[in-house]
């Protein structure tokens, strides 16, 4: 809603020809006055746009382009002013962003003007985040381009170069960029919205200053599965002048679970508001809201949290939410108006309205239990709560009272006074009895001002617990952790906590790896009430099982343990994909290798390791195949793995041979042998990775990570269909991949036969995710630029696809 001009404005990117689709309603009536509307060009596809309204143009900020975003044209202006009275000549300009580091997806945002006033024409500010586990990006901040339109000479348009704004650390990086990340009660994780400046960018005017408010999601605990929202405050004095950071802030959702799609905006009195969606393990994807007040301690948000609508459902899919809004109400410049995406009975959105701001002369509250909230309780514990005031006038003499359980009112006066629109503490004299370990104490408080205008606000209710002095549980692994050298006489480390009211030492502590026999020892050291304590097993583990998830689970056994429910604790630590040196310069390897279409005569690769990804050959389901290898010494033992997932581990599900041997007992010599390639039927179609590893006098390890001697490892890629009855999915056509200079990459796929969205992935040898995005088809042809500049040097895996089918190529950074 523009509500400078009165208009609703209806937008949609489209592919083929790429562009945007606008439609401005012809009065403040979307129902009856009709609508003009616009179609401008985009060259790329213009994915996930964002709109804001400035006094100059309609802005567009579009993830395209992301490895050529400094100097391709990713930012939008339309001419406003044209297309609120319909006149078709109105225009479009692009800007890149020069500067910026993106990290495969990505999503800035131009200010959104909010508030009665509009800004001068010009300085159009555009904002990202860069953060510092980007390669290239040194510490975290953020940047601010401004862009001034020229729309009488559209090309001396400029962008300015950015202002970087220095932030507190923050880590908003999920599983290497992935789109799936955040856990639900059942199904699979869902997108947390990374590498994204939520929408939208609210800014806004008062008389001394300029402001915008914003947000985006960070990763609390470096497990990339429990989500924050770092929220900011940014202030400029005057028109032009540098932005700076006046408070920013990390929202963690009180009850543990995570906090993400995140929308922000202040009303007319300077508080703020903040939106969210909010998921677990155990509640389904719901839309809460908090909030501060302008008077506020910088850097918190200090309304209770409270709910727009909760969950019934999981979220089937890993994209979730990516438009969610919130905008300030117009005719009051004081209420919220947020919607949003929430799982009841199916996907649906949810409009939701709240207010900071105080309306009355009168009106105060109880808004918070400081003392006590979680510990050993006695029979004579304080009561502490905190009182707000909502209203316009100062206050004394409040009347406050306490229930524990719904019992007799404790009834006392708060002097005061308090000021309009702050807080103050209020012990009881009188204490209450919370002394019966274990048992969950309801505390009731509210204030009984006779004159208070709005009763509804004066009352607060929670829960405290009276905890046992022993109660401790595994939290968290420390070592090891998930990489391709994972071996022998492995460090293993836990975080241990203690929930407890009391200190607790020597107790036994065991760990357990895929099921097997337990390792107990003893933890002599103590870990104080509500610490934690690192602890490391005197007995290691030897990862002795190959590639693959391998499951530790962690137990704490104390006498007269509280809380059985926490006293295990299990993760996941894997080996990845990796590109193991060997020697075959003595001719143990692979001389010669022929598999249907192959013939590949590679001699002893560099380090026993050859890229021959791009040769290929189709093998069928449910058939043996004929593999010839030429090697060049005696005694050499084949395995072949082909990896039909797609996940770029190879597992022992996807052994096709698993032990052949080569001139058993022989030396020195040139031999050639043929052995059997079976393909199961019910394999997954499409282009897969296949390895190719030999050793010398001894079996291949089952891990294709695991270094040997002598030998050497080949990788190539086959295509599996049932030839004459399906082909893939995607076609024939290959996947070509172009470099452009500067480690700078062009992915081309042309399907005569697909025209649907398809994911791109980019991993590195150990199975990391760098890089994941939708690539959506023009007529068939999907194109894909990014940037690997940012990247170690070596080999990546890229591949095309989806759940059905893919093609793959293997690339290098130099």
């Amino acid at each position: 809603y523009d509500r400078y001009a009165e208009r609703f404005v209806i937008t949609q990117f489209r592919q083929g020809p790429n562009g945007f689709l606008i439609g401005v309603c012809q009065g403040p009536d979307p129902i009856n006055d009709g609508w003009f509307t616009y179609e401008f060009p985009s060259g790329s596809f213009p994915d996930y746009p964002k709109f804001s309204v400035w006094s100059d143009g309609y802005y567009i900020t579009s993830n395209k382009n992301s490895g050529t975003a400094g100097t391709s044209e990713v930012v939008y202006a339309l001419e406003r002013d044209k297309m609120i009275v319909g006149d078709p000549s109105a225009q479009i300009v692009g800007f890149p962003l020069p500067g910026i580091t993106t990290s495969g997806f990505f999503s800035p945002l131009g200010f959104n003007c909010s508030g009665p006033e509009l800004p001068p024409p010009g300085n159009a500010p555009i904002i990202y985040m860069q953060d510092d586990v980007w390669f290239g990006v040194n510490v975290d901040h953020l940047k601010i381009w401004n862009i001034n339109v020229n729309w009488t000479t559209p090309g001396s348009s400029t962008i300015s170069t950015a202002q970087q704004l220095n932030t507190t650390p923050y880590d908003g990086l999920f599983d290497g960029g992935s789109f799936s990340n955040l856990p639900q009660p059942a199904g699979g994780d869902i997108d947390a919205l990374q590498a994204t400046i939520m929408y939208m960018a609210q800014y806004r005017r008062f008389p001394d200053y300029n402001v915008v408010v914003l947000n985006h999601v960070v990763d609390l605990d470096g497990g990339d599965d429990l989500a924050g929202i770092r929220w900011y405050e940014l202030r400029q004095e005057n028109d032009g002048d540098p932005w700076t950071i006046f408070q920013e802030g990390t929202y963690v959702q009180p009850d543990g679970h995570s906090a993400f799609s995140g929308s922000i905006c202040m009303d007319s009195n300077g508080n703020i508001g903040l939106a969210y969606t909010v998921v677990s393990e155990s509640i389904f994807p719901g839309l809460r809201y908090t909030g501060r007040f302008a008077s506020d301690p910088p850097g918190q948000m200090t309304l209770a949290e409270e709910s727009f609508g909760e969950g019934n459902q999981i979220n089937p899919s890993t994209r979730y939410g990516d438009y969610s809004q919130m905008t300030i109400d117009p005719l009051d410049d004081k209420t919220f108006w947020h919607i949003g995406e929430y799982f009841s009975t199916g996907r649906k959105n949810r409009v939701g309205a709240f207010k900071i701001a105080a309306d009355l002369a009168v009106d105060v509250g109880v808004i918070g239990v400081t003392t006590p909230n979680l510990g050993t309780f006695s029979n004579t514990e304080p009561i502490t709560v905190v009182i707000r005031n909502f209203g316009l006038e100062a206050q004394s003499d409040i009347p406050v009272f306490y229930q524990v359980d719904g019992g007799a009112p404790v009834n006392e006066v708060f002097a005061g006074p308090i000021g309009p629109a702050t807080t103050a503490e209020y012990t009881f004299t009188t204490t209450a009895d919370l002394s019966v370990e274990g048992t969950v104490y309801s505390l009731y408080a509210s204030t009984g001002l006779l004159t208070d205008l709005d009763p509804l606000n004066d009352d607060y209710s929670t829960e405290v617990t009276h905890i046992g002095a022993v109660d401790l549980g595994p939290t968290a692994l420390t070592s090891p952790q998930s990489d391709p050298s994972l071996g022998l006489g492995e460090t293993v480390a836990v975080e241990i906590s203690n929930f407890g009211g009391a200190d607790q030492s020597d107790f036994e502590i065991s760990y357990s790896v895929n099921g097997g026999t337990p390792v107990v020892e003893t933890v002599t050291d103590a870990v104080i009430s509500q610490g934690v304590l690192e602890y490391t097993f005197t007995t290691p583990y030897d990862f002795v099982d190959g590639l693959g998830e391998y499951e530790f689970t962690f137990t704490v056994s104390q006498e007269g343990d509280s809380d059985n429910s926490n006293d295990v604790f299990s993760t996941i630590v894997e080996k990845l994909l990796c590109q193991p040196e060997q020697d075959c310069s003595f001719g143990d390897g692979i001389e010669i290798l022929e598999l249907g279409t192959i013939n590949n005569n590679s001699g002893c690769d560099d380090g026993g390791y050859g890229n021959y990804t791009d040769l290929s050959t189709d093998l069928a389901e449910g058939t043996t195949h004929d593999m010839t290898v030429t090697t060049g010494y005696g005694d050499q033992h084949v395995r072949v793995w082909i990896d039909f997932n797609d996940n770029f581990n190879f597992t022992n599900s996807e052994i096709v041979i698993s032990d052949f041997i080569i001139a058993s007992g022989q030396v020195g010599g040139t031999f050639t042998e043929t052995m059997d390639l079976v393909i199961e039927s019910g394999v997954a179609y499409g282009e897969h990775l296949m390895r190719v590893k030999t050793n010398w006098q001894a079996t291949v390890p089952a891990n294709e990570c695991q270094a040997t001697d002598f030998g050497e490892t080949e990788d190539y890629t086959v295509n599996i269909g049932a030839v004459g009855l399906e082909e893939n999915i995607l076609g024939e056509n290959d996947l070509i991949l172009n470099y452009l200079s500067g480690n700078q990459f062009l992915m081309t796929f042309q399907s005569d036969v697909f025209n649907e969205p398809l994911i791109v992935t980019v991993h590195d040898i150990q199975g990391r995710n760098v890089i994941q995005n939708w690539v959506y088809p023009s007529s068939g042809v999907y194109q894909y630029d990014f940037d690997m500049s940012y990247a170690a040097e070596g080999a990546y895996l890229l591949r095309l696809g989806n759940d059905e089918s893919g093609k793959v190529i293997r690339f290098v950074v130099q």
